[in-house]
This record gives structure tokens, C-alpha cells and sequence, in this order.
């Protein structure tokens, strides 16, 4: 697997009371939450790239107020039968 480095400032992780690895941990997290609400990679995918199952994946979601139903509009409005 590949591997991406990013700076940050050193006073980050004890901003938001995180050890240096937890703050890792969170940003790979919210890496792959973003790219999977944005539609670029799938569950198993995002799941692969932590390290975790893919249920585990999926339930950290809320965290981030990513919903793990990812409908398009148009499709969604052909699937609902609207009374007229």
C-alpha cells in the first residue's frame, strides 16, 4: 500500500486533547469518510485503506454526519411512487 505524508502543526493533536497517533488515526478516518461521501470510493474500499471491516467502517459514518446511504436525487425520485 502506498503512503501520504502530511505536516501539521505539533500543538494539533493536544488542541483537540488527541495523543499523536489518535490524531492520526482521526484524520485517516476523515479522509476516507469524505472520499466516500463524495462517492469516490466505496465502503470496502475505505475499509481497507483503515484497516477495518467494512461494518466497522460504516458504523463510524455518524461521526462524521456522513450518511451510509448515498442515493442521487433523480434515481431516488424514480424510485418513489409519489401520489399524484
Amino acid at each position: 500500500m502506498n503512503h501520504l505524508q502530511i505536516d501539521y502543526p505539533e500543538a494539533l493533536p493536544d488542541l483537540l486533547q488527541l495523543t499523536a497517533r489518535e490524531f492520526e488515526a482521526e484524520a485517516k478516518m476523515a479522509m476516507a469518510a469524505k472520499l466516500y461521501e463524495m462517492g469516490k470510493i466505496s465502503s470496502a474500499v475505505a475499509a481497507d485503506m483503515l484497516g477495518m471491516s467494512r461494518v466497522s467502517f460504516l458504523l463510524q459514518l455518524s461521526r462524521y454526519q456522513v450518511s451510509t446511504m448515498n442515493f442521487d436525487p433523480d434515481e431516488l425520485m424514480n424510485d418513489v411512487d409519489l401520489p399524484h
